[in-house]
């Protein structure tokens, strides 16, 4: 159930993130409001996350694969370049996430 929640955290966290590049500075009504209400609801899954996995683990698998979707939606969806260090960087977050798993998450 952790990690159901997690996913969830993640969601809402990528969702506001999304969000806030249409926000305008916070200049724009709805985005703005959704940036806020994502990122209460990515707090709360996270906080109800840590009653069952580590806190190490979950938030290292909220920030990475956040910033990994983050990074893959501006490249597919808002027209940010792809660069070799950029993929790079993707990469390196995802296998520090999967090498942190693998040490053992109590």
């Amino acid at each position: 159930m952790g990690y159901l929640l997690l996913a969830g955290a993640i969601a809402a966290e990528v969702a506001a993130t999304t969000a806030m590049k249409y926000s305008d500075g916070f200049s724009r009504l709805w985005p703005s409001l959704l940036t806020a209400v994502g990122y209460v609801v990515s707090f709360t899954l996270l906080a109800q996350t840590l009653k069952s996995v580590s806190v190490g683990t979950a938030y290292a698998i909220w920030a990475g694969v956040g910033t990994a979707a983050i990074a893959t939606i501006g490249i597919l969806f808002l027209g940010e370049g792809m660069t070799v260090v950029k993929a790079a960087g993707i990469a390196l977050i995802i296998a520090g996430v999967v090498v942190l798993n693998l040490g053992g998450a109590h």
